[in-house]
């Protein structure tokens, strides 16, 4: 099981690091954008993408 999250955080890491590797400036805009929303948006936003995570490691693993 350790290695199964083991690898799940790597594949997170690479996703994550996708976006500013390949695209820097676009990034930077997103990550700006980003920074201007209120808190309740992006605590709306992150359990939405908890939610969608969930949902496809539940379906994938069952």
């Amino acid at each position: 099981m350790w290695d199964s999250l083991w690898i799940a955080l790597g594949l997170v890491l690479v996703i994550e690091g996708l976006m500013p590797s390949l695209n820097p400036k676009a990034f930077k805009k997103t990550m700006s954008t980003i920074r201007e929303l209120d808190e309740k948006t992006l605590r709306t936003m992150g359990l939405i993408s908890m939610s969608i995570g969930a949902t496809i490691v539940y379906f994938l693993t069952s």
